[in-house]
């Protein structure tokens, strides 16, 4: 009897082993399904904001290249279950867009940032339905070489100073040639930037009222409304910023549909 008691543990414990194999194997392999479940479904939300993306730019008559969209949070599905999203990344490089009077504003990169997503499960199995994100931020930066070009003014050069917008052009008074500079106050207003100089001061120029309205008058010629294109997703202008980098401008919208749906 000691003998056969024996040998059977050896055999219970080569088929704990295979059970133990076994298991792994089977955790494995559904952890490999979910890797791919997950990134088929953020790979659909992605491809389907993109596409909404593009299809706006086009509409807009503005151009950039393809939108770069990346669902944050790992693991999506997850979110999926719950219908909710961390946050949807929308890099768009190159924007470009009419600014009007000919003119257009350029941007190395518009950064968008969805928040607050929500979407039924439904939605990302047939494609029907609406994604929605509750807030939507976005950020560019103008370079001032075209600020400058924007506002049009011969000789102007438009920089940031102790976090001020600072202009500085040649003005032409009693035969000679000063150069101006002055501080530049920023609004926005629906959805466009007023730019207007104030303290100008010019080194050598004379304190007199014949040259003070030459001064006077060429600020006026400065003063400028830069009107903001439509950006996708709805966003509005809402503050402008003079950063070392250039004019850093910020938009916003609410409750902002992400796939299908109207403009």
């Amino acid at each position: 009897m000691a003998e056969v008691y024996g040998s059977a543990q050896p055999r219970k414990r080569r088929r704990g082993r295979k059970l133990l194999v076994g298991f792994l194997v089977l955790l494995v392999l559904l952890v490999v399904a979910l890797v791919v479940a997950d990134r088929v479904a953020a790979s659909y939300a992605e491809r389907t904001i993109g596409d909404r993306v593009s299809q706006q730019l086009t509409n807009q008559q503005a151009t950039a290249e393809s939108p770069d969209v990346t669902v944050e949070g790992v693991p999506f599905l997850t979110q999926v279950a719950r219908g909710e999203y961390q946050e949807i990344k929308i890099l768009l490089r190159d924007f470009s867009a009419p600014a009007g009077n000919g003119q257009t504003i350029k941007m190395p990169t518009l950064d968008i940032r969805a928040k607050d997503v929500a979407a039924p499960l439904n939605t990302l199995r047939t494609g029907n339905g609406d994604i929605t994100a509750g807030t939507v931020t976005g950020t560019g930066t103008i370079a001032y070489a075209d600020l400058a070009a924007l506002i049009d003014q011969e000789g102007l050069k438009v920089s940031e100073q102790d976090g001020k917008l600072v202009g500085t052009a040649p003005v032409q008074a009693l035969g000679q040639t000063f150069q101006v500079t002055g501080t530049a106050n920023l609004e926005v207003a629906d959805g466009v930037v007023r730019v207007r100089f104030a303290d100008v001061t010019a080194e050598g120029l004379p304190a007199i009222p014949l040259v003070q309205n030459i001064v006077d008058n060429y600020v006026k010629n400065l003063s400028y409304d830069l009107d903001v294109p439509a950006l996708p997703l709805d966003l509005k202008v809402q503050k402008v910023e003079p950063k070392p980098e250039g004019l850093v401008v910020t938009a916003g919208a609410d409750n902002v549909p992400l796939n299908s749906g109207g403009l």
